[in-house]
């Protein structure tokens, strides 16, 4: 008799498989979804290799726990494939930071606002600072000021998704694009 012993590598998720199971009864579920019973660890194990295929804990916590007669390579496979997809469909949002000075003259602030709505159209989110230096830190509602001309000019863009607020010694807001 020749026993096909599959060499299982466990992945992050931490399966038990085969040998692995030290629970004494088990709840058995073939590769079809049927569930076959109640049995002792050792009777699905050999279940499992008269089919060629592995017993794989997929409920631990249940009582009995509940076990699946499956190929675990090509379940690992398939886990992989939609952890890889799932991936795809995420949207990588950066935050792009426009810094400022809160004496800026007008052709900057322009250049600024320019850079800023090719950020927002490219889907990232604007962070605009105003850093003080000296005696600038006195004159705050100056900064909020023209960060609220900065939001102002940037409405058909995006929406302020933080208002502007003191943070050492910057003011800072963020911007984030709008849904289409």
């Amino acid at each position: 008799m020749i026993i096909f012993r599959r060499c299982v590598f466990i992945n992050h998720r931490d399966f038990q498989v085969n040998e692995q199971i030290r629970d004494k009864e088990v709840r058995l579920i073939d590769q079809d979804g049927k569930q076959i019973g109640i049995m002792s660890a050792k009777e699905a194990y050999k279940i499992a290799q008269e089919r060629h295929l592995d017993l794989v804990k997929i409920v631990p916590n249940a009582n009995p726990p509940v076990c699946k007669l499956m190929d675990f390579g090509k379940y690992r496979y398939e886990l992989s494939k939609r952890e890889k997809e799932a991936k795809k469909k995420q949207k990588i949002i950066n935050v792009k930071e426009i810094r400022m000075s809160p004496n800026i003259e007008d052709h900057d602030f322009g250049v600024k606002l320019k850079s800023a709505i090719k950020f927002l159209k490219d889907g990232d989110k604007v962070k605009v600072t105003i850093r003080f230096r000296g005696r600038e830190a006195a004159h705050t509602s100056l900064a909020e000021d023209l960060l609220k001309r900065f939001a102002e000019e940037l409405r058909e863009y995006g929406n302020v998704e933080k208002a502007p607020s003191m943070d050492g010694r910057n003011m800072m807001m963020v911007i984030a694009p709008k849904k289409q």
